[in-house]
């Protein structure tokens, strides 16, 4: 039996994340383990960006995304489903975050969506392939 299943999405992407979601649920369901689905906002506070932004945008993305998460997962799954997972919205670089919560929870296995790539992501790497090389667990990438 495994202890949890972490599916990292990202909520600005609409409705793409479904088949990441309904894959991470499946995954979970067959070992009886905990669905943790998470959510990680960009920080901006701490650069010069960071200026721009009036002293409470940071709250309010993250609140923003706690609704679309939720939201989210209810049309993934649906509500008796969406309240046995527990929702996570970080703040951070996306891969980082991941990675992070990875560490501290541990799960067994990690689900992420990955996009077709262009040229950016074969020079920089995307959050999914970093995700995949750092991770201490399995990794799982939809398509």
């Amino acid at each position: 039996m495994t202890h949890s299943v972490l599916c990292a999405v990202d909520v600005s992407n609409g409705k793409d994340d479904v088949k990441t979601i309904q894959t991470a649920a499946r995954m979970a369901a067959a070992d009886g383990a905990q669905l943790d689905v998470m959510a990680v906002v960009p920080d901006f506070g701490l650069s010069q960006v960071g200026s721009f932004f009036n002293e409470d945008h940071h709250d309010k993305m993250v609140a923003e995304a706690k609704v679309a998460l939720n939201e989210l997962v209810t049309t993934s799954l649906d509500a008796d489903q969406n309240a046995n997972v527990r929702h996570v919205v970080a703040t951070g670089r996306a891969y980082e975050e991941v990675l992070r919560l990875a560490a501290s929870t541990n799960p067994s296995l990690i689900v992420v969506g990955a996009r077709k790539a262009d040229l950016t992501d074969y020079l920089l790497g995307p959050n999914a392939a970093r995700i995949v090389r750092h991770a201490n667990c399995s990794v799982y990438v939809v398509r």
